[in-house]
């Protein structure tokens, strides 16, 4: 059975070039949310297997949102996305539970290996 996956980005294109990157590689996108707000609704709606979360977002960023999926759901597994420069935040990220995290502008490869990881 394919992986369901939860895509958070509060960017349409980014979200748009992760599904198409998952899809081609045989997991199902079961869903796209453009904050952290979205993000912890459409988790406790749909129970992924796995987010890519971004990191900066509008109402609730991708830190604060994994803490509180974190927080409810502990066996949750998040990979975040975050731009270039942005360590400090990749670090507080790994601190609050993410699993892996991928750097902007992404590699096919390098997100399948990461969401392969973090799955097995």
């Amino acid at each position: 059975m394919s992986k369901r996956i939860l895509i958070v980005d509060d960017a349409a294109f980014m979200r748009m070039m992760i599904k198409d990157i998952l899809t081609k590689n045989g997991f199902e996108v079961v869903g796209e949310a453009a904050d952290g707000m979205q993000a912890v609704e459409k988790y406790n709606e749909l129970k992924p297997d796995l987010v890519t979360m971004d990191i900066t977002m509008p109402e609730m960023d991708g830190i604060a949102a994994l803490k509180e999926i974190k927080a409810s759901h502990p066996s949750a597994i998040v990979i975040m996305c975050s731009a270039m420069g942005q360590q400090a935040m990749v670090i507080d990220a790994i601190q609050a539970g993410a699993k892996d995290f991928i750097v902007k502008p992404f590699q096919a490869d390098r997100v399948i290996e990461a969401i392969q990881k973090a799955l097995s």
